[in-house]
C-alpha cells in the first residue's frame, strides 16, 4: 500500500489549557497575515499541489516553540530535584548522630567514623557535638579543638579546666610544619595551688591558627555552664571515688552527697568568667580579672608571676616511614623520640609499656582530644590538673578548680602527643595522630603504640584499608588509660582506634 499524501496533522498537547491553545492560534493567524508570500496567503494550497486546505495544516511552524518550552520545563524540574536531594544529603551528613557518618552527596557510603571533611574526638559527647557545630560553621581544626577544650573544662572538672596545664601539637597541612603549644613552667598561687594557664594558652593557639572569632569559641561553653550540663559516667565515677570534699555545692546534692550519673549540674560562676573572657578587649584583662578573683578567695596578694604559654617548633625525627613530630621539653616528647629511635635502629621489640603496679597510683589524671580535616591538618590537645579534681580547691567566686602542678622543674611526663606525616613535600600526604592519657609511663605507651602500628602488614597503606572498615576499639595497653588515633588519607578523615567506652566522635 502506498503512503497517502495526506497533510500531516498536529494534535493539541493535553498539558496546555484550552485558553492557551486559542491564544496561540489567534497569535499564529495574526502572524500568518503579516508574513505572507507575494502572490497568495501562506496557508493557501499552491496550484497542482494536490493538497486541500486545512485549518490546522501549518502548525509545524508553531509547535517547535511549545516543545522547546516543555523540554526546558522538564529540565528545570530535573535540576531542581537533583539540587534538593544533594541538599538533604549534605544536611544529613552534617547533623548525623553520635559517631555516625551519613552517606555523602557523591553517592557512596562510609562506615562509622569515616568522614569527607573533618572529625573531632573527645571524652564527652556534649563537647564532641559542640566541636562538630564549630566545624560546620566554618571553623578549622584549631577552632574546633579550642572550643572542645573549653567545653571539657565545664563538663569534666575532674580531669581539666581553666586551672589546668595544656600541651598541644598542631600540624599544618598547607606548610607541612608542626607547632607545639606549651603552658610554660608550672607556677604557683600558693603552696599546692597551681597558677591557672588554660585561657592564655588556648587564646595564644587560637590567635595564631584559628579562624572563627575568639568569643564564638567561649559562648557555647559559657551557656553550657549557665544552663546546666548532664553528669556523664566519667564524672560520676570520679565523684564516687573522690567524694565531695571541697566540691560542694557545685557537684553535690543539698545533703552533701555527690551528684550521680544523669543528674544535672550548673556552674554559673564559671559561666561568668567565660563571658568576661569572651567580651574582654585583650586576653590579659580577662586573665587579670580571673587572678584577682582567685587571690581574693584565697586571701592572698596578687602574684607577680603570670602564665607564660609558648608556641614552638615541634621536635621531629626522620624515620623510613616519614617524619615524626612531638612536643619539646619539659614534656615527655624528647623521651618518646629517644625510645623510638633506639627501638627502630636496634630492631628490638617495643619496650614493655606496663611498669610495676606500684607506679600506677602516681599516674597523673589528664584529658585528651583530637581533631583532623581531610587535608591532613590536625590538632592534638592534652591537659591535666595532675590529680583527680586537681587540688580539690574550688574557687567560690570563679567556679574554677586549681591544679596541684606546682613543681617548676618537674617534667610533664603525661604529655607526649605524636604526629606521623608520610611526607613533607606532598600536601596530600597521609597523616596519623596519636594521643594518650592515664598510662603510668606515657612515653613507653606511645612508643609501643607507634611501633605496633608500623609493624602491621602494609603499614604504608593501612589508612586506605581502615577508611573502608569500621574503626577499631582496641583496649589500652595494660588495660589502663585512654588512647586516640586519628588519620587523614585520600581526602577522608577517620578514627582508626578508639578505646571501648571512650571517646564519642563527630564529623561531617
Amino acid at each position: 500500500m502506498e503512503a497517502s499524501a495526506e497533510p500531516v496533522l498536529y494534535h493539541k498537547l493535553q498539558i496546555w489549557e484550552p485558553s492557551m491553545e486559542l491564544e496561540e492560534e489567534e497569535e499564529e493567524e495574526r502572524s500568518e497575515l503579516l508574513v505572507t508570500g507575494p502572490g497568495r496567503p501562506q496557508d493557501a494550497p499552491g496550484p497542482g499541489s494536490g493538497l486541500s486546505p486545512h485549518p490546522r495544516r501549518n502548525r509545524v511552524g508553531g509547535l517547535p516553540g511549545a516543545w522547546a518550552r516543555l523540554v526546558a520545563a522538564l529540565l528545570l524540574l530535573a535540576v531542581s530535584c537533583s539540587l534538593a536531594i544533594r541538599q538533604l544529603q549534605s544536611r544529613g551528613s552534617a547533623g548525623g548522630s553520635l559517631g555516625s557518618a551519613a552517606p555523602p552527596a557523591s553517592g557512596h557510603s562510609h562506615h562509622t567514623g569515616v568522614y569527607h571533611h573533618s572529625a573531632i574526638i573527645s571524652p564527652a559527647a556534649t563537647c564532641s557535638h559542640l566541636g562538630q557545630r564549630l566545624l560546620v560553621a566554618g571553623g578549622n581544626v584549631v577552632d574546633a579543638g579550642v572550643g572542645v577544650a573549653l567545653c571539657l573544662a565545664v563538663v569534666h572538672p575532674h580531669t581539666t579546666g581553666l586551672g589546668a596545664m595544656f600541651w598541644g601539637l598542631f600540624h599544618n597541612s598547607s606548610s607541612g610544619n608542626s607547632t607545639a603549644l606549651t603552658s610554660g613552667p608550672a607556677q604557683t598561687l600558693a603552696p599546692g595551688l597551681g597558677l591557672p594557664a588554660a585561657l592564655p594558652a588556648l587564646h595564644l593557639l587560637h590567635t595564631r591558627f584559628g579562624h572563627l572569632p575568639w568569643p564564638r569559641l567561649l559562648m557555647d561553653s559559657a551557656s553550657l555552664a549557665q544552663e546546666g550540663f548532664i553528669i556523664d559516667a566519667h564524672l560520676a565515677n570520679a565523684l564516687a571515688a573522690q567524694g565531695t570534699k571541697g566540691l560542694c555545692p557545685l557537684l553535690c546534692h543539698a545533703d552533701g552527697t555527690p551528684l550521680g550519673f544523669g543528674a544535672q549540674a550548673t556552674n554559673p560562676k564559671l559561666a561568668s568568667v567565660l563571658h568576661r573572657a569572651a567580651l574582654a578587649p585583650t586576653p590579659d584583662l580577662s586573665g587579670n580579672a580571673l587572678l584577682s578573683l582567685l587571690v581574693r578567695d584565697l586571701g592572698l596578694e596578687e602574684p607577680s608571676a603570670r602564665p607564660m604559654p609558648t608556641l614552638e617548633p615541634a621536635l621531629w625525627l626522620s624515620i623510613p616511614q616519614g617524619i615524626l613530630f612531638t612536643t619539646p621539653s619539659p614534656s615527655a616528647g624528647p623521651e618518646l623520640l629517644a625510645l623510638l629511635e633506639a627501638a627502630l635502629h636496634s630492631r628490638t621489640p617495643s619496650p614493655d609499656p606496663c611498669p610495676p603496679l606500684l607506679q600506677t597510683a602516681m599516674t597523673p589524671v589528664s584529658s585528651i582530644l583530637a581533631t583532623v580535616d581531610s587535608s591532613g591538618s590536625m590538632l592534638l590537645l592534652i591537659s591535666s590538673l595532675n590529680s583527680s579534681f586537681g587540688s580539690g580547691h574550688l574557687s567560690p567566686s570563679t567556679g574554677v578548680l586549681l591544679s596541684n602542678l606546682v613543681d617548676r622543674s618537674a617534667t610533664s611526663a603525661w604529655a607526649c602527643p605524636l604526629i606521623l606525616s608520610s611526607s613533607l613535600d606532598d600536601t596530600e600526604t597521609d597523616v596519623l595522630g596519636l594521643v594518650a592519657s592515664g598510662a603510668p609511663n606515657m612515653a613507653r605507651t606511645m612508643t609501643h603504640a607507634l611501633l605496633s602500628h608500623l609493624s602491621e602488614p602494609q603499614a604504608q597503606t593501612q589508612h586506605q584499608h581502615q577508611a573502608q572498615q569500621e574503626p577499631t576499639e582496641n583496649p589500652s595497653s595494660c588495660s589502663q588509660g585512654t588512647s586516640l588515633q586519628v588519620a587523614a588519607h585520600a581526602e577522608h578523615v577517620f578514627v582508626s582506634s578508639v578505646p571501648k567506652g571512650c571517646c564519642p566522635f563527630q564529623g561531617f
